[in-house]
């Protein structure tokens, strides 16, 4: 896909940009991951690391890692504070399907859960994609002390957005073999996170069977 794009004249448009102009993008882009996880915002990151390293770059390293961490940061607090307001929301809503999702003993559970793995669970978050949307909302649900959480979300985004950022650099014109490395990680961990959910729900199968004998 990278290659039916007209990279040439593309990068030279996006390197006569304001430098603050790239910021504010690269920002928004880390931002809006945390809240639409189709958006491909590692892909940019990666990208943003790369523009940094080239010699007419309008913006450099500094300032896109410093973007790159606000972004995530913002978007994660924004979610975890969705999360304290959507728990209230499910249990005032009338609506059926809605109040449907709100179990209160199974919702019990995933929250003592996660208060006892909350600080390995929130700094693996950044680690996919999938997990790291869900992780500030149930972090915000869960009540999870708010200092607590900013400090393990920034580890967690300083780990691996440093990663991406770092690869974009040292690699330069290829970047873009970061992606394809990620979309192989990426597929990894989807069938990993698919076989626990799978062995999850067997796990919940087998105890509903037991309490019907």
């Amino acid at each position: 896909m990278l290659d039916s794009i007209p990279f040439d004249a593309l990068f030279q448009e996006i390197l006569e940009l304001p430098p603050l102009v790239l910021w504010i993008f690269f920002c928004f882009s880390n931002f809006l991951e945390n809240l639409f996880p189709p958006w491909p915002g590692d892909t940019i990151t990666v990208f943003s690391g790369f523009i940094s390293s080239t010699e007419q770059s309008p913006i450099s390293f500094g300032s896109v890692v410093f973007a790159t961490f606000l972004g995530n940061l913002l978007g994660g607090l924004v979610m975890y504070f969705f999360g304290e307001r959507f728990l209230l929301f499910l249990k005032r809503t009338k609506i059926p399907f809605l109040s449907s999702l709100y179990h209160e003993e199974n919702l019990r559970r995933t929250l003592v859960w996660f208060r006892k793995y909350e600080i390995v669970v929130v700094l693996l978050s950044r680690f996919s994609a999938g997990i790291r949307f869900f992780v500030s909302i149930v972090a915000g649900m869960s009540k999870m002390n708010i200092i607590k959480f900013v400090i393990l979300y920034s580890v967690a985004i300083s780990l691996w957005c440093g990663i991406l950022l770092t690869g974009g650099l040292l690699l330069g014109s290829n970047w873009n073999q970061i992606i394809v490395i990620l979309s192989y990680y990426n597929q990894t961990i989807g069938v990993i996170l698919f076989v626990i959910f799978l062995y999850l729900l067997y796990q919940m199968f087998k105890k509903s069977n037991r309490k019907l004998t």
